[in-house]
């Protein structure tokens, strides 16, 4: 018994199905997810190196962007090149040491994703509320060291659960009903004692949405007390403004996270399909989405943009 339980607990490699119900349609569907893909690269990489060439932009709050749009690249790229396989040229397999590693790199830089919108919520909590001592508080070296936590903490939190999965017996079938390797569903395949990968998973999910939301809330709270005591509306609107942008991201990349999450544990009514889209959606609009409304609502970045254009284009 034991050395059946053995052979079958690391199986040679998984089938992953796509979206489920829609096998037809996701031909067509993989042409918009490669130009949303398409987009985060081109904006991201744009960011990155705009940030790097040019030193004014080295202060805190694009240094945070900077981590984001790196964090960005990895999601994306850790789910859609292969994605795209499924979809265009039917490639379904993945190996099952493959599937931990594209476990681990997407559920660890969406954690490091949460950490970076907390980081960038504490940044303008005191941009806002502490003008004067922002730059005394959030030097460049603080700015590296909290950017290092939140990267250990992701790594640290995501690397026992991925321990834990090579542990567990497949001992039925290996059709992953997911476009890319998530968490919760590999671990439906399992056929042994799965009570201590689901909890620690809760623990995990608890853990970066307890801690990292409350500090978001507790921070955007703060602001608007503060706003709503500036003398005129023209101030108060200045200040709502810089945060705007910040908010959008943290609404695109927090909404679908939540949702994703739910549906896995409460909601089985709604049908796989819907399910599997809007995960594959979360780790495709929050990368595109992000250099598009950081470089329209923030003028520096968008002034950048402008004149990078119109260098290439004399």
């Amino acid at each position: 018994m034991a050395l059946n339980s053995t052979a079958f607990s690391q199986p040679p490699s998984f089938l992953l199905t796509g979206i489920p119900g829609l096998e037809k349609e996701q031909f067509w569907i993989a042409f918009p997810f490669c130009i949303m893909y398409g987009i985060a690269v081109l904006g991201n990489i744009t960011l990155l190196l705009l940030i790097k060439a040019d030193s004014s932009l080295h202060q805190p709050m694009y240094l945070f962007l900077a981590m984001l749009a790196f964090t960005d690249l990895v999601l994306s790229t850790s789910t859609l090149p292969k994605m795209l396989g499924i979809f265009w040229l039917r490639s379904r397999e993945i190996g099952f040491l493959s599937c931990l590693a594209q476990l681990f790199f997407i559920h660890a830089f969406s954690t490091v994703e949460s950490g970076v919108l907390m980081a960038m919520a504490l940044d303008r909590y005191i941009a806002i509320c502490y003008p004067l001592r922002y730059f005394s508080i959030f030097s460049v070296s603080v700015v590296v060291a909290l950017g290092s936590l939140v990267l250990v903490r992701g790594v640290l939190l995501v690397v026992p659960a991925c321990l834990l999965l090579r542990r567990v017996p497949f001992c039925h079938h290996h059709v992953i009903s997911h476009s890319y390797c998530e968490h919760m569903a590999v671990l439906k395949l399992a056929c042994g004692d799965t009570r201590v990968n689901a909890i620690y998973g809760l623990f995990v999910a608890f853990i970066v949405a307890a801690s990292d939301v409350t500090l978001i809330c507790v921070s955007y709270t703060m602001i608007l007390r503060v706003v709503m005591r500036l003398p005129s509306t023209e101030a108060q609107l200045k200040a709502l403004t810089t945060c705007a942008s910040h908010v959008c991201v943290i609404l695109a990349f927090y909404v679908p996270a939540f949702f994703t999450f739910l549906t896995h544990r409460i909601g089985h009514s709604i049908p796989a399909h819907i399910h599997i889209l809007v995960a594959n959606l979360y780790l495709l609009v929050p990368p595109m989405l992000n250099p598009i409304i950081y470089g329209v609502r923030t003028k520096k970045l968008r002034d950048k943009v402008v004149l990078l254009f119109q260098w290439k284009g004399t």
